[in-house]
């Protein structure tokens, strides 16, 4: 069943790559007493999550944050240290967190997952976003075209502020 508004989101740990090397993030603490907007894709390098999701939420970061948001996390169903190779060639530095959701434990225990065996890629997230306050979703924009990031979009995420 996938995770609605109103729901608080489920406690589990998403990877970050630092400077030493990957580090556990706790899903309760990243949402604790903090709005955090967060958007999810399919998987890093991919077309249209290289050219426009990413690139979206990078180019809007200070115009969301200036809206009362404390961070904008990036998940993916990949290892932290492609997450931080891909943030780093996409130039997200400071403005997007970028966690990687290796075993898909975030994606399946919202029910955002989906089966992407057809094209060689395993259990993946769909395509969304949301804005979340202390842990509860606020807001929920489900890609219906995984091959399209309007609805899950930065300029979406904007409106909804």
């Amino acid at each position: 069943m996938t995770i609605a508004v109103g729901e608080k989101l489920p406690d589990v740990t998403l990877m970050q790559l630092t400077d030493k090397g990957p580090a556990p993030v706790k899903t309760s603490e990243l949402f604790a007493g903090k709005k955090v907007v967060v958007f999810a894709l399919p998987g890093a390098f991919t077309p249209t999550c290289s050219n426009q999701h990413l690139p979206g939420f990078i180019e809007k970061a200070a115009d969301i944050k200036a809206k009362g948001v404390d961070t904008i996390a990036c998940l993916s169903v990949n290892d932290a240290f492609v997450m931080g190779a891909w943030g780093k060639q996409q130039g997200a530095g400071d403005a997007v967190l970028m966690l990687g959701d290796g075993n898909g434990d975030f994606a399946a225990k919202t029910g955002l997952d989906f089966d992407g065996s057809g094209f060689g890629m395993g259990r993946r997230s769909q395509r969304y976003s949301m804005i979340v306050e202390d842990g509860v979703v606020k807001q929920l924009n489900v890609e219906p075209n995984p091959g399209e990031a309007k609805v899950s979009g930065a300029d979406t995420i904007l409106s909804q502020l």
